[in-house]
């Protein structure tokens, strides 16, 4: 009967998890190893589920560290950016969760309300800004240099098209990239051009073209942005959204293709050339640690290539253009040395005029006002003043064909 109420009691605490709709939850309360720590929960919010390339990156990472670490663990997904996220952060910690993640910007404002009335847990939120102002001891904010990763992947991207013009493919002057993206904010915009200027590293001639979804997820835009940027002549497409749509429209057409958070090579084997994506496992064990031991979280945590937050799925090399592989782990070289920087004042123009200073809006306010001197030493010193991106410039070679700010 003790069994029967146990095991009544565990289906209901679950129950109580899972919000109607498509949201759901995956919840780990298996024994990992004989390290298992019983009585710590970590709660995780994800905008989408697995569909998503960019939530399944969060999710096999947070499954990762926590059966690393040998916790008890709820994943809740398709939770979206408004108060649906303060009532699953709620619910999580009326569970019993210790420690909370959110993985989308849009979670912020409702995960710092959430760290307000629970001040007892820890809530942790990926690509947020404001922690490092709202001087909570409870809510923290991380995010890694994607930049570097996205500068490697854009020398697969040059090289490629070397290639392509070395072959007879088309001319120098005909080397366009285009790009989709969601928003046309600063986390999209430190992307777009740092894969644009890991491209131009190696073929100067290259030039791109972005679209804008207006959503982080939707297939049939993301698709037809794809398709719209073929048909204008692009010669290699690339992403910051998260579905399936852009590298299929490639596969299709038969265009080279740069994905982000994951390989695509399994759907797109003729096309996929190598995907950059933040690894999320090692914020993840450290925060939790951290939790556990009663250790203080860091306000504004960045990953990089050093704490192997940053990194690439392996190159395709039925596609890549021979010595793909050793012009990145040279350029990967000079970046972990700090010989190299992505937003090298000394290689881009805004307006035909080269970059020396740069007031970064760091300190968000609502106004978005700029509150932060980021060039030093001769380049933009991205995700350093804070983890989430502040690159904001609008750089000669880089066609906007629209805007979308949501």
């Amino acid at each position: 009967m003790k069994k029967f109420l146990a095991l009544l009691l565990s289906l209901v605490m679950v129950l109580a998890l899972v919000a109607c709709g498509d949201k759901k939850d995956d919840t780990n309360t298996d024994d990992q190893d004989n390290n298992e720590v019983t009585d710590f929960k970590v709660g995780f919010i994800m905008l989408h589920d697995e569909n998503s390339t960019y939530d399944l990156n969060f999710i096999n990472a947070a499954k990762e560290a926590c059966e690393t670490l040998g916790v008890e663990y709820t994943i809740v997904t398709n939770v979206p950016e408004g108060q649906e996220c303060y009532d699953k952060a709620a619910e999580l910690a009326d569970a019993g969760c210790n420690i909370i993640f959110a993985d989308s910007f849009g979670h912020e404002d409702y995960m710092i309300q959430a760290a307000k009335d629970f001040p007892d847990v820890q809530f942790c939120h990926s690509t947020g800004t404001k922690a490092h102002t709202e001087g909570l001891s409870n809510y923290h904010n991380a995010f890694a240099s994607i930049y570097e990763g996205r500068y490697l992947a854009g020398i697969a991207a040059g090289m490629k098209l070397n290639e392509m013009i070395a072959n007879g493919e088309f001319t120098a002057d005909e080397a366009k990239i285009g790009y989709v993206g969601a928003f046309t904010y600063a986390e999209v915009i430190s992307g777009y051009t740092s894969f644009f200027l890991g491209a131009r590293s190696v073929c100067p001639t290259a030039t791109m073209e972005v679209t804008f979804t207006g959503s982080w997820y939707d297939e049939t835009a993301e698709k037809e942005g794809a398709q719209k940027l073929i048909k204008n002549g692009c010669k290699l497409i690339s992403q910051h959204a998260d579905s399936m749509g852009a590298p299929t429209a490639c596969e299709t057409a038969g265009v080279p293709d740069v994905s982000y958070n994951g390989s695509t090579e399994a759907a797109c084997p003729n096309t996929y050339l190598i995907s950059s994506r933040i690894d999320w496992a090692p914020y993840y064990e450290y925060a939790i640690k951290a939790a556990m031991n009663g250790d203080a979280i860091d306000a504004d945590w960045t990953g990089t290539l050093a704490t192997g937050s940053v990194v690439l799925t392996d190159l395709n090399e039925n596609v890549a253009a021979e010595g793909t592989a050793e012009a990145i782990a040279d350029a990967t070289a000079k970046l972990e040395s700090g010989e190299l920087h992505v937003f090298d004042c000394s290689t881009f123009t805004v307006d035909g005029q080269p970059v020396t200073s740069y007031m970064a809006d760091v300190d968000t306010d609502p106004d978005y006002t700029p509150d932060t001197e980021v060039v030093q030493d001769g380049y933009l010193a991205e995700s350093t003043a804070r983890s989430a991106p502040y690159f904001q410039l609008m750089i000669d070679g880089i066609d906007l064909l629209d805007t979308n700010f949501g």
